[in-house]
């Protein structure tokens, strides 16, 4: 393979898989922008989404393109439960307390899906086939260009929603000032719930994408809710757009790391370039969150 190869399918690579960090960082900044907080269970809703799919494709038999809709509105319900059950009880909680929440929220997801699916590795066919493209000399899964795909449709969807929507325009105003969002007669109680939901189906849409390559397994979410918080503090926490730049970068630094370096290195990669960007720019690569709540949206 010729050195243009090797760059185009490194590229190629590290924009797949930082596609998918850039939705599991996206999912972080909704609840941060709704909370203020940091949900470190947005792992587990990535693998809910693969081992969802899996069960209803392989084991109900249930069409594809049905089953991926049933499996977002699934996990959608799980995080929408969630909040109902172990943020909405709270009067006034501190930032930490929540924060315990969710990390407890984390170990019972992943103990709940090692009952029900075990220890095994589960995987999706391709939704469109395994058969190669090759593009200068690298060889093109399709199901990169079907999560480059649904990361376009994702970041267009939110982007109409949040500005031409009434419910997207409250979300925006509670994440701005919640007090006076509250004053003009919106449910901050219920953005809240929203923002739940909303970053749920993020990761349940992230996860589906994802199990056909990388496969899934009950304690494969953490290393991708870590991926994924890392492209939302790089981004800056509270903007978007930044977790899907920074998403597609952690990518790209990973790719290129694996192939001309180690793949030991793989993982730690990601937060090398996150603690690099934090000592010489604390606020993320798109300045600071107060400046930068849903700034793109």
């Amino acid at each position: 393979m010729s050195e243009l190869s090797q760059i185009v399918q490194f590229l190629c690579t590290g924009v797949t898989i930082g596609s998918i960090y850039a939705m599991v960082g996206m999912g972080f900044t909704m609840i941060y922008n709704a909370t203020g907080i940091i949900n470190f269970a947005q792992g587990e809703f990535v693998m809910l989404g693969g081992l969802i799919m899996v069960s209803l494709t392989s084991s109900a038999h249930i069409p594809m393109p049905l089953g991926f809709f049933i499996t977002v509105i699934c996990v959608m319900l799980i995080g929408a439960l969630f909040e109902r059950c172990a943020i909405y009880p709270l009067k006034k909680p501190s930032v930490l307390t929540l924060i315990i929440i969710t990390l407890a929220g984390s170990i019972i997801a992943k103990g709940v899906a090692m009952l029900v699916w075990g220890k095994q590795t589960y995987s999706l066919p391709h939704f469109s086939g395994d058969t190669p493209l090759i593009i200068a000399g690298a060889a093109i899964l399709p199901q990169t260009l079907w999560i480059l795909g649904i990361l376009c449709c994702v970041v267009y969807g939110l982007s109409l929603f949040f500005n031409r929507t009434m419910l997207g325009k409250a979300m925006r105003a509670c994440a701005v000032n919640p007090i006076a969002a509250s004053l003009i007669g919106i449910n901050v109680r219920y953005m809240v719930l929203l923002s739940f939901a909303l970053s749920a189906a993020l990761g349940a849409v992230a996860g589906i994408c994802i199990t056909p390559m990388l496969l899934m397994e009950f304690d494969r979410g953490a290393l991708l809710g870590l991926k994924g918080f890392c492209a939302a503090a790089l981004g800056g926490l509270g903007h978007s757009g930044g977790a899907v730049v920074a998403g597609l970068l952690i990518g790209i630094f990973e790719s290129f790391g694996s192939g001309y370096l180690s793949s030991a290195y793989k993982d730690a990669i990601a937060l090398i370039v996150l603690l690099a960007v934090l000592l010489l720019r604390p606020s993320g690569l798109f300045g600071s969150v107060e400046q930068n709540k849903l700034k793109d949206f």
